[in-house]
C-alpha cells in the first residue's frame, strides 16, 4: 500500500524505459529501444523526461571514459541510485531493525533498538521505530526527505491498507500501531506482516530464488508463514494468510511456538525429567537455550538429539499441512533460529509423511540468518518504488 493520490497522467514509454533502467547498469538509446519496442525517437523523448525529472543521469561519453573508437560516441545513461532512498525495518515482538539502501537496494546504513516489552505499548513502539528510522537516516547521511519508499515488517496480520485487525489481547494493534501513520511523511508506505517479507527476501536473494511457489516458515519465538502461490505473496483479507493459529488443533504440533521455543522448552524438560542420559546431566534446565542445544546436537550429543527429533517430527507436521493448504514446491526455515537448525530440518525431512496426497515440499534451511525481515522489507521497498516512483516523484524530489 502507500499513500498515492490518483497517478498523473504521462506517457507509458517513461515507465517502459525507467523500468529498463532499473535493470540495467548503463545503456543507450538503442539498448533501451530494443528491450523495450518502443521507436527511437520515442525512446530519445522517454530518456530526455527522465533525465530532467532527476531519475536518469547521462554519464559521460565513451570519448571522454577511453573507450570510444570510431565514430560519434553514442550517449549512455543511468538510473541515478543516489536520487533517493530506500527504508526497510523489521519491527519485530523484541526488537527494531532498519535498513537505508539506494534505489537498487544496496544497502548504505543501519541502526537497532531493544524493545522493553514490561513497559511495551502501542505509543512507545510506534516511537521508538520512528526514532530508529531517523538515526538509520543520519548514519547514511540523509534525511525523510530523501525517502521515497519505506517498508516496514510487523509480527501481526496486515490488510491491503497496512493495518492490522482487533486481537483479544490487543497484541497484534500493539504489534503494529498504525505504522502506516507513524511512517505517512514518506511517498510511498508499505506495511507487511513479518513472515510475508520472509518470503520476498527468500523470493529475492535466498532459498527460494526462482521458485513460483514457496512458504517461508519464520520460526523463532513464535511461527509465521510468508506464502506465495504462481508467483504472487498472498494476503487475505484481513492479511491472515500464514497465521498458524490453526495448528493448536493439529496434535503433535502445540500451536504456533517457534522452534526455537519449542528446543529450549523440550530440553529443560528432559534434564528436570531425570531421564536425560548425555549432556542434559551436567547443565542447569534453565542454562539450555535453542542455540546451545543445537550446538550440542550438531557435536551428536544424545540428548540434544532426541530433542531434535521431536521437534523435527513437529515441523514436518506443520510441513505437511501447510503442503496440503498451498501446495509449494519449497519450504523454507527462515529467521535467526535457521542458522542453526540444519539437525532439526534433517530430521523434519526424515519424518515427512510418503503417503500424502500430494508429493511433500522440499524443506531447506534459509542463509539469511536473522536479517531475513529486513533484507525483505528493503526488496519490497525497492519494488514499491520501482512500481510508483513516476507517481510521487515530483512531490518526493520537490
Amino acid at each position: 500500500m502507500s499513500t498515492l493520490a490518483s497517478p498523473p497522467t504521462r506517457p507509458a514509454s517513461q515507465d517502459a524505459v525507467l523500468a529498463f533502467a532499473w535493470e540495467t547498469v548503463e545503456f543507450t538509446a538503442t539498448d533501451a529501444m530494443e528491450s523495450t519496442g518502443l521507436t527511437r525517437s520515442t525512446t530519445i523523448e522517454a530518456t530526455a523526461a527522465l533525465v530532467t525529472r532527476g531519475l536518469l543521469a547521462e554519464l559521460p561519453n565513451a570519448r571522454l571514459a577511453g573507450d570510444y573508437r570510431k565514430g560519434r560516441p553514442a550517449r549512455r545513461f543511468a538510473l541515478r541510485d543516489d536520487a533517493a532512498v530506500v527504508v526497510g525495518v523489521d519491527a519485530g515482538h523484541e526488537h527494531v531493525s532498519v535498513w537505508v539502501a539506494d534505489l537498487r537496494g544496496k544497502p548504505m546504513a543501519d541502526a537497532d533498538a531493544r524493545l522493553v516489552l514490561d513497559r511495551d505499548d502501542a505509543a512507545a513502539r510506534a516511537r521508538v521505530v520512528g526514532d530508529t528510522v531517523d538515526r538509520a537516516l543520519t548514519a547514511a547521511g540523509r534525511s525523510r526527505a530523501d525517502v521515497l519508499a519505506v517498508c516496514a515488517g510487523v509480527p501481526a496480520p496486515v490488510d491491503r491498507t497496512g493495518r492490522s485487525p482487533r486481537h483479544p489481547t490487543r497484541f497484534w494493534e500493539r504489534m503494529n500501531p498504525d505504522l502506516v501513520d507513524v511512517l505517512s511523511w514518506a511517498p510511498i508506505v508499505r506495511i507487511e506482516n513479518d513472515a510475508s517479507l520472509a518470503a520476498v527476501a527468500e523470493g529475492s536473494v535466498g532459498a527460494a530464488r526462482g521458485c513460483q511457489d514457496y512458504i517461508a516458515l519464520l520460526a523463532g519465538s513464535r511461527l509465521g508463514a510468508g506464502v506465495v502461490v504462481d508467483g504472487h505473496l498472498l494476503r487475505g483479507h484481513h492479511g491472515g494468510v500464514g497465521e498458524m493459529v490453526a495448528f493448536d488443533h493439529v496434535d503433535g504440533v502445540r500451536g504456533a511456538e517457534g522452534l526455537g521455543s519449542r528446543v529450549a522448552s523440550w530440553a529443560a524438560e528432559l534434564a528436570r525429567s531425570g531421564e536425560a542420559t548425555a549432556g542434559f546431566r551436567d547443565l542447569a534446565p534453565e542454562s539450555l537455550d535453542a542455540r546451545t542445544v543445537l550446538a550440542m546436537a550438531a557435536r551428536d550429543d544424545a540428548d540434544a538429539l532426541r530433542i531434535v527429533d521431536r521437534v523435527g517430527l513437529a515441523l514436518a507436521r506443520i510441513v505437511s499441512v501447510l503442503g496440503s493448504m498451498f501446495d509449494p514446491e519449497r519450504v523454507v526455515v527462515s529467521g535467526a533460529i535457521a542458522d542453526g537448525v540444519h539437525e532439526v530440518v534433517a530430521a523434519a525431512r526424515r519424518s515427512l509423511p510418503t503417503d500424502l496426497d500430494l508429493p511433500a515440499p522440499e524443506l531447506v534451511a534459509s542463509t539469511l540468518g536473522g536479517d531475513v525481515v529486513v533484507t525483505g522489507a528493503v526488496a519490497a521497498a525497492v519494488a514499491s518504488a520501482r512500481e510508483s516512483a513516476l507517481d510521487v516523484w515530483g512531490a518526493a524530489a520537490g
